[in-house]
């Protein structure tokens, strides 16, 4: 038995059961339950092993920036500051703050005040100075 509101005829197109699965044209998988469609089914190949060194550095690094402990601290204007390679620096920089010695720091330098002398090392401008944590 229907009333006026109940349809008698089936809808229009194919049914739940014949309809082509979701997706692409045939071949290709469907997403299904929220798991996301491969780009491709192929793996990609793995890269090549390198035959020699690279020509240049790779991990490119200022070449106004230092780093290192200070080893001649206080409340400046002159500092000095040896690397972890060795290198020795005398650092000029008034106003900078006050670093004690041993104090780890990362330094951008520029040209050196011919008018410091700031004892041993190689001389240079502290722009600013930091303690590292």
């Amino acid at each position: 038995m229907s009333d006026d509101r109940t349809p008698t005829t089936p809808p229009a197109g194919p049914s739940p059961s014949t309809r082509p699965p979701a997706g692409g044209p045939e071949g290709t998988p469907a997403a299904t339950a929220g798991r996301p469609v491969p780009l491709s089914a192929t793996v990609p190949p793995a890269p090549r092993r390198p035959t020699t060194p690279p020509r240049h550095p790779t991990d490119r690094r200022r070449p106004d920036r230092i780093a290192g402990r200070i080893t001649r601290g206080g409340d400046g204007p002159c500092y000095g500051l040896v690397t972890d390679d060795g290198r020795e620096y005398a650092l000029h920089g008034p106003g900078m703050g006050t670093f004690p010695t041993g104090t780890t720091v990362r330094v951008t330098v520029g040209p050196a005040d011919p008018r410091a002398t700031c004892g041993p090392g190689t001389p240079a401008g502290i722009i600013e100075i930091t303690a590292v944590r």
